[in-house]
C-alpha cells in the first residue's frame, strides 16, 4: 500500500480511538406513562454532529479503494454538517476540500467549513448540488465523495462501534433494554440503513421508523415503491429530506415512515431546549416529534417500552435561522398549534 494512504488511514483511525462514545440520555417527559424516550447525543463529536461518523467512514472507504491520493481535491455535495466533518478529515490528512452548498445554508455552518480549511462552491438549491459536484470534480481533477451514493456501503453495519451497536450496548441496563422503536430521519439514508441492517443482523424485535420532512421524496417513495420521484425544491429542514431518492436510501430495511410537518419540527426543537436547556438542530425536532407520536400510540394501545432517537447536531449553528423567531415566522409561519400539543408533555 502507498505510504501516504497508510499514514492517512492511521491518522483517521487514531482520531476514532481518541474519541469517547456519545452519550445516550433519558429524556424527562412526565406526561408519558410506561414509555421511555432516549436521545443519543451525536452533537458531542469533534465536529458537532452525527455526520462525523459518516465523514470518517467515507474517507476510509475512499482511501482503501484508491480514490484519494496525496493532493487530491475532495468535493462533496452537502447542506452543511457533512461538509463540516469532511473538511475536518481532509485537513487531518492534508488534502484540499471543497463543499458544494445551497445558498440557503446557515452562515454558521459555512463559517465552520471555512474554519476547518474548506472552500465553498455555492449552488442555487439542493437539486443542483450533485451535478455541480460532478462537474467541479472533473474540472479540477478531484474526487467527488458523493455521500448520497456511498453512505450505506461505507459504514460497517455489522458493528465496529457504529451508531447501532453503540446504541444497543448503552441500552443494556435500562428497564426496557431492547427498544420497541428506533426513530431516525433520513438525509443520505445511510444511518437508517445501518440501523435497519443491524437490527435484522442481530435478530432484535425493534421497529425502525424513519421520519421525513416536507419537500422530501423519501416518504412518498416508501409508500409507493417509486424510486424515480423527484421534487424541484429543497427541504426546509437542513440535513434531512431530499429532492430525489438517493441510492443510500434503503426502503427495504425500514418498517414504517412518518411525514412530519416542518412547523412541528421547529416547535419540537424549541420544546426540547426548554426541557434540557440545550439547543439541538431542526432535524432533531423532526426525530423527536416522531418519537412523541409513537409514544402516544403505544400508550393508547396499553404498550410499555422504550423509544430511542438521535440528537443529530448542535443547535448553536442555527442561531441566525431556526432559533431566530423572525426568520422562523417568515419561512414557516406560526407553530402555535404544535406548541399546544407539546404543552401536554410536561
Amino acid at each position: 500500500m502507498d505510504r501516504w494512504i497508510s499514514d492517512s488511514i492511521a491518522k483517521i483511525n487514531a482520531d476514532a480511538h481518541r474519541s469517547a462514545d456519545t452519550h445516550l440520555f433519558k429524556l424527562p417527559v412526565r406526561g408519558l406513562k410506561g414509555v421511555d424516550i432516549y436521545l443519543k447525543d451525536e452533537s458531542t463529536h469533534p465536529t458537532g454532529s452525527l455526520k462525523h461518523r459518516l465523514a470518517r467512514s467515507l474517507f476510509l472507504y475512499a482511501l482503501v479503494n484508491g480514490k484519494i491520493w496525496e493532493e487530491t481535491r475532495v468535493i462533496e455535495a452537502s447542506s452543511g454538517s457533512t461538509a463540516v466533518s469532511e473538511a475536518y478529515f481532509a485537513r487531518m490528512i492534508g488534502v484540499p476540500f471543497t463543499a458544494v452548498l445551497p445558498k440557503s445554508t446557515a452562515k454558521s455552518k459555512i463559517d465552520l467549513i471555512r474554519f476547518q480549511g474548506g472552500e465553498i462552491h455555492f449552488v442555487d438549491a439542493a437539486p443542483d448540488m450533485h451535478q455541480a459536484s460532478v462537474e467541479l470534480a472533473a474540472e479540477v481533477g478531484g474526487y467527488f465523495m458523493d455521500q448520497f451514493t456511498y453512505a450505506e456501503r461505507a459504514t460497517d453495519w455489522r458493528g465496529n462501534n457504529n451508531i447501532a451497536e453503540s446504541l444497543f450496548r448503552q441500552m443494556e441496563r435500562e428497564p426496557h433494554p431492547i427498544p420497541s422503536v428506533i426513530v431516525m430521519s433520513a438525509g443520505t439514508g445511510g444511518t437508517s440503513a445501518t440501523l435497519g441492517r443491524y437490527i435484522r443482523y442481530k435478530g432484535f424485535k425493534s421497529e425502525l421508523v424513519v421520519v421525513d420532512p416536507e419537500n422530501s421524496v423519501f416518504f412518498e417513495s416508501f409508500r409507493t415503491g417509486d424510486r424515480t420521484l423527484t421534487r424541484p425544491c429543497s427541504s426546509r429542514i437542513e440535513g434531512i429530506g431530499r429532492p430525489k431518492v438517493e441510492k443510500s436510501f434503503l426502503a427495504d430495511v425500514i418498517d414504517r415512515m412518518i411525514q412530519v410537518p416542518d412547523a412541528a419540527s421547529i416547535a419540537t426543537m424549541l420544546w426540547l431546549e426548554d426541557r434540557i436547556r440545550r439547543r439541538a438542530g431542526p432535524s432533531t425536532g423532526t426525530n423527536l416529534w416522531g418519537a412523541l407520536q409513537i409514544a402516544q400510540e403505544m400508550e393508547a394501545a396499553g404498550r410499555s417500552g422504550s423509544i430511542v432517537t438521535i440528537l443529530c447536531d448542535d443547535g448553536n449553528r442555527y442561531l441566525d435561522t431556526y432559533y431566530d423567531p423572525e426568520w422562523v415566522m417568515e419561512n414557516f409561519g406560526e407553530t402555535t398549534s404544535y406548541d399546544a400539543i407539546l404543552a401536554g408533555y410536561h
